[in-house]
């Protein structure tokens, strides 16, 4: 009697493969969301960083001391000169941008001491509104729990303040303490 050679895996072991393989991705897929969500949030406050850098751009250069009050106008540079920021941060027809999970809308600034200082058509980019004294930035995760968790928001001070749980108001209330250094 010839005995026969068997080779190859048994039904069973390739189940017992898959099982491990099943428990290694119950364990990484939650860390790799996190962070992802972190590299999201540090997307999200490095464009409002290059916000803030091209309102101060803006103002020094071309609002006359005041800063532009939309992405689109921020997006408009003078006459043969460059944007003031990159066009991932631009998109003129809806209010805000979306990039890396979060959108990212530059406003004009609701703090009743804000004030018009040149008029649109005085810009040198002819802007779709007026510089104005101050503006508003905010960053709030697409899907909250999912791309991000916390929000961001800047004004003319250039400060970074976040919150855990909502948007930031605009304007960013005086009492607000928590920030990014």
């Amino acid at each position: 009697m010839r005995l026969q050679k068997s080779e190859g895996f048994t039904l069973i072991e390739l189940l017992i493969v898959v099982a491990i393989i099943g428990i290694i991705a119950a364990i990484a897929v939650p860390g790799l969301l996190r962070a992802r969500q972190s590299g999201n949030e540090a997307s999200a406050i490095g464009s409002i960083r290059a916000i803030n850098s091209g309102e101060t751009a803006y103002a020094s250069s071309c609002g006359g001391g005041g800063f532009a009050q939309s992405n689109a106008d921020l997006a408009k540079g003078p006459a043969g000169g460059a944007a003031f920021i990159s066009p991932d941060l631009e998109k003129a027809d809806v209010a805000a941008t979306a990039k890396s999970g979060y959108t990212v809308d530059v406003n004009d600034n609701a703090d009743a001491g804000n004030r018009d200082v040149l008029a649109a058509a005085a810009t040198c980019n002819t802007s779709a509104a007026a510089s104005r004294a101050m503006y508003h930035v905010a960053t709030d995760p697409v899907s909250r729990g999912q791309t991000g968790t916390r929000s961001f928001g800047s004004d003319h001070r250039g400060t970074i303040y976040y919150s855990n749980t909502a948007a930031i108001a605009n304007p960013i209330p005086a009492a607000l303490t928590t920030f990014i250094q």
